[in-house]
């Protein structure tokens, strides 16, 4: 015991008054001598908004970045978009799909996750299990520096993730359907409502046509009558005009 109290001595340091007096320590801790840390190893850096920095605290996290998430059944999918500025987030993106009730539950999230930090956030019930998944999996992504934004020089403007969604503001979104007796059948297309699907002398798909529900809406809008603006928001995919047959996805 001689020898520890002599190490404590040389080094200038007091075993009792070292410790934190709003810390609560055990009689065994109390009674160790103290033991010099000798290695500075300090945390890795992480890529934010074009610069490298060592994240110690929420504050010190920004960026945009994406999280999906299920629910427990998994009858349902959420994909979760956040612009982060030093720890706190100033926009939200909520996306979902599978499941009609989720839509709801995004709508409240949408009003919930701004403003808050990241931490609150992780902490908060978002209405929905996925959603819930969804900001766990992009406090994993952004906190190790994995976003969009880790090499641009100040990170994405907050609106930055509505260019996720295009020009008319809608989620990419791709539905189809199979069967082995039937084969596929395309509902929807990131291009739009498919309406039509063309197929070759051997009955394969070779193309398909859509309707551009943004740009059907917008001629709505603008006054044109309903086949006028189904004319206006329709657009074809692949060897379309070179078709044998053309069928309705939803109906033959």
């Amino acid at each position: 015991m001689g020898n520890i109290f002599y190490f404590c001595k040389i080094h200038r340091i007091d075993r009792l008054n070292i410790l934190k007096t709003d810390m609560i320590y055990t009689k065994e801790v109390q009674q160790m001598c103290c033991v010099a840390k000798g290695a500075n190893h300090a945390n890795a850096p992480i890529p934010e908004e074009g610069k490298w920095v060592h994240a110690k605290e929420i504050k010190d996290i920004s960026g945009l970045t994406h999280g999906i998430g299920w629910c427990a059944p998994q009858q349902g999918c959420c994909k979760l978009t956040l612009n982060v500025k030093d720890g706190i987030i100033e926009e939200a993106l909520v996306e979902t799909l599978g499941c009609s009730g989720m839509t709801h539950s995004a709508a409240m999230a949408s009003e919930i996750l701004p403003g808050k930090t990241l931490l609150e956030a992780l902490n908060t019930d978002l209405v929905c299990d996925a959603i819930n998944t969804a900001m766990r999996e992009l406090f994993l992504q952004i906190v190790y520096g994995r976003t969009q934004s880790a090499f641009s020089e100040g990170g994405l403007p907050v609106g930055g993730s509505l260019e996720d969604l295009g020009k008319n503001l809608r989620s990419q979104v791709g539905t189809m359907y199979g069967t082995k007796a039937k084969g596929s059948r395309y509902l929807e297309m990131t291009e739009g409502y498919c309406t039509k699907m063309a197929l070759d002398a051997n009955n394969e798909v070779i193309g398909y046509e859509f309707v551009n529900l943004g740009k059907l809406m917008d001629a709505l809008k603008g006054g044109a009558t309903g086949p006028e603006a189904i004319e206006k928001a329709k657009g074809t995919y692949g060897r379309f005009a070179e078709a044998v047959k053309y069928i309705d996805p939803r109906k033959e």
